[in-house]
């Protein structure tokens, strides 16, 4: 008995040792997630169609009004569920900030971007994680401020395990078509790619292990051409940021062998991404790349979550 039970110490003790080596980052957008009350005090002065809600005030589309609002029922739902999902690090977006990402996440801390807008991006973390938050990414939101800044956050910092992520909301819109699509949306994304391999080249530069994660508004899976055209403007966003100039910017799409995800919202390619550099992405653990199923019932947002796992064992020394 002593030696049966000696053996399931150890073993317990070696799985407790697995899990700390083993990190796993997702992104969720959370469809314009705000408490029951702040929706309730900006639904009379929503914009109309034509009017700007994507700078620093806070307002909402007339759109959503009253469909997209979140209930005390809904949230209480998003909480259950979110309690059973398996994620250590989570980037977040359409979120009005860390208050009501508390009512979801009550036992996580929180890296949010400070805009007043009630569509933010930041990550919410698991308790006891090590992490720094960096100033936000303010030049992804572009001169006028019309889309969303990228929340940059280190984990483990000052440790062999260290790394960068950079969570981001890209102008929504203009998933398919060339970034030299005469439309207004196409041109604002193709303005924001430059800012975001900006962003990639120096952590490339630096030699660190990084991801970029979150709502890209981008199918990666259409960009077959050539990054640039022939006058020599942007064009795809994946090419242009995955062309390994640093060395580092060798980048890897977690899901890209996943072909279409679903989640029980019916099945499509994905333009949410979780984008590693080469130093993550020899970490990735194979396999683990995973979309997660909503329960039957209720009201969820309108995307997956999707997450990835890393080594953290092997970080040391790469």
């Amino acid at each position: 008995m002593k030696r049966l039970a000696f053996t399931i110490l150890l073993s317990a003790l070696a799985a407790a040792a697995a899990a700390e080596d083993r990190l796993t980052i997702a992104t969720w957008n959370m469809e314009w997630l705000m408490t029951p009350a702040t929706f309730d005090a900006l639904a009379p002065a929503c914009a109309g169609m034509g009017l700007r809600v994507g700078g620093s005030e806070r307002a909402i589309p007339c759109n959503l009004v009253p469909a997209s609002r979140w209930s005390e029922e809904d949230l209480s739902r998003l909480r259950g569920f979110a309690a059973t999902l398996e994620l250590d690090v989570i980037a977040l977006q359409e979120t009005d900030g860390a208050e009501v990402a508390s009512l979801v996440f009550p036992d996580r801390t929180f890296c949010f971007t400070s805009r007043r807008h009630v569509q933010n991006v930041g990550f919410a973390i698991r308790r006891g994680i090590p992490y720094r938050c960096n100033a936000d990414y303010r030049a992804l939101g572009l001169p006028d401020n019309t889309v969303r800044w990228g929340a940059d956050l280190t984990l483990y910092p000052g440790t062999p395990r260290e790394m960068r992520l950079l969570a981001v909301h890209l102008k929504a819109a203009c998933s398919r078509d060339p970034l030299t699509y005469a439309q207004p949306d196409c041109g604002i994304l193709q303005q924001q790619v430059p800012i975001l391999e900006d962003w990639i080249d120096l952590r490339a530069k630096n030699d660190d292990a990084f991801a970029v994660i979150g709502d890209f508004n981008r199918r990666f899976d259409r960009e077959r051409d050539a990054a640039r055209d022939a006058h020599g403007r942007i064009a795809a966003m994946w090419p242009e940021i995955d062309d390994g100039e640093p060395a580092g910017a060798d980048l890897t799409n977690a899901g890209a062998d996943h072909g279409a995800i679903g989640c029980g919202l019916g099945k499509s390619m994905p333009i949410d991404h979780l984008v590693l550099g080469r130093k993550l992405a020899r970490r990735m653990i194979p396999g683990s790349y995973r979309a997660w199923e909503y329960p039957d019932g209720g009201r969820w947002p309108d995307h997956c979550v999707l997450s990835v796992d890393i080594d953290l064992g092997g970080l040391n020394g790469l």
